[in-house]
């Protein structure tokens, strides 16, 4: 009965120094949260924000100042190409084609004279040649006649006379064949200048009226008839008369943040949402791309500043938005997702699973767990010369508890809450994810206990 008693009494005492033992374990394990390895379908999407922009669109400006007499079109309307939208008052650029037109036909006609005097010149130099040419031969015979002494001195000397003035009359007629020719090309020339003065004046009546480049709807008009419009004059815009636009392509044009832009590529799908259109997703692809950065803050292209600057810059990206409704206008707000990269049925693990451990923490917390001590606190600042290594805290058991242990991991594509993990763990593996606090400090080998997360409160 005696040695019944002790049994009893020391099954009782191990017991209880076996519960005090897991007690304290369990009161010194670091509560944690959990989830498993689990395969999915994985979409890595960048969002961006910006305005819907019709593909093609023109801004009709002010190509001279004046008063608009008329507007044949209103904000909405659609118009065709080549069809007039508006007309400035033209009564002095008319006066001065007409009159410039009056001074060509003028000219035109004097050009006409001055080539029918070349042509009478020609005429009277081809008629002074010949009698040159006649005297010439009657001189030439006198003057032998004249040494045979057949002829007297006098019918010799009218004979020279004769072909002296004969040569002076030539030489007048060619005098005036050059002086017609020359008046000829001077009539030509201020032909020429009264054409180019004609079609300054013809382009600059040209500038009061205004067509459609193209078809499209007029989405901007904010002149009214009567106004006075002026062009611009070096950095000074001039008057916007309207704006045309091709509404047949809608765009979205979008800022991406300059560390997803890498990432963007032609043809990528989208899913564009509007402000104005609630619950309504259109579905497009990535047109455009830029090359240059846009400031934040002032909107300028980085090729438009002098100076360097370290603030947050975006691209500007063009997504095409298929099969548009009508009910889309230009400068609507508006947001679209853009696909960069897509996997099905890949290993993956919540994102703030995801640690970083430098190579001397993790060495240190090693050593410390073999000799079963309790680790020294990690230091603030890793060495310059540290490895960061990128990896997940592994659950592994221990007795009746749990043990971490890090494990480094490789990673692929990032979904919206969860990353692919190409290297280091497997399907259903269970590792901590939570909570942030814990995983800053958690070390490899330290005790654990599971704890449920936090559940969200409902709304009242």
């Amino acid at each position: 009965m005696k040695k019944i008693i002790i049994i009893v009494v020391v099954v009782l005492v191990v017991a209880a120094l076996v519960g005090f033992t897991v007690t304290q374990a369990s009161r010194n394990a670091i509560p944690v949260q959990t989830g498993n390895v689990a395969k999915q379908d994985l979409t890595t999407v960048v969002s961006a924000s910006g305005e819907i922009k019709p593909k093609t669109y023109v801004n009709l400006g002010a190509n001279a100042m004046g008063k608009i007499t008329k507007l044949y079109v209103k904000e909405g309307d659609h118009v065709k190409q080549g069809q007039l939208v508006a007309q400035l008052e033209n009564v002095q650029p008319e006066a001065d084609v007409a009159a410039q037109k009056a001074t060509l036909n003028a000219n035109t006609t004097d050009a006409a004279a001055a080539e029918a005097a070349v042509t009478t010149a020609q005429a009277e130099s081809n008629s002074s040649k010949a009698d040159a040419e006649r005297t010439k031969l009657d001189y030439e015979r006198a003057e032998g006649l004249y040494k045979a002494q057949l002829i007297s001195k006098s019918d010799y000397d009218t004979k020279k006379a004769a072909f002296e003035v004969s040569q002076a009359q030539f030489a007048q007629s060619q005098a005036r064949l050059a002086q017609a020719r020359a008046q000829n090309e001077s009539a030509h020339g201020r032909i020429g200048q009264a054409q180019a003065t004609l079609r300054r004046y013809s382009d600059m009546l040209s500038k009061t009226s205004y067509i459609a480049p193209y078809d499209g709807v007029v989405t901007n008009l904010p002149v009214r008839e009567g106004e006075t419009v002026v062009m611009g004059i070096q950095n000074s815009p001039g008057s916007t008369l309207m704006t045309i636009a091709d509404m047949s392509i809608i765009t979205a044009e979008v800022k991406v943040d300059e560390t997803d832009i890498v990432n963007i590529h032609l043809n990528q799908p989208a899913d564009v949402s509007v402000d104005a259109i609630p619950g309504k997703i259109f579905k497009g692809h990535v047109s455009e791309i830029g090359n240059i950065a846009i400031l934040r803050s002032s909107g300028l292209a980085t090729s438009q500043t002098t100076t360097g600057s370290q603030e947050a810059k975006d691209f500007k990206v063009v997504v095409t938005i298929d099969n548009a409704p009508d009910n889309l206008r230009p400068g609507l707000s508006t947001t679209a997702k853009i696909t960069t990269a897509q996997q099905k049925d890949v290993l993956s693990i919540p994102i703030q699973a995801l640690t970083i451990r430098t190579s001397s923490e993790l060495a240190a917390s090693n050593k410390t767990a073999a000799k079963g001590t309790t680790p020294a606190p990690a230091p603030q600042t890793a060495s310059k010369k540290d490895e960061e290594v990128q990896g997940v805290f592994k659950m592994e058991k221990a007795g009746r508890g749990w043990k971490v242990k890090f494990v480094p991991v490789k990673t692929g594509i990032t979904g919206s809450t969860d990353i692919q993990v190409t290297e280091g763990l497997t399907e259903k593996d269970q590792i901590v994810t939570g909570s942030y606090k814990v995983l800053r400090t958690l070390k490899n080998g330290d005790s654990v206990k599971i704890e449920e997360a936090p559940k969200a409160e409902e709304k009242s």
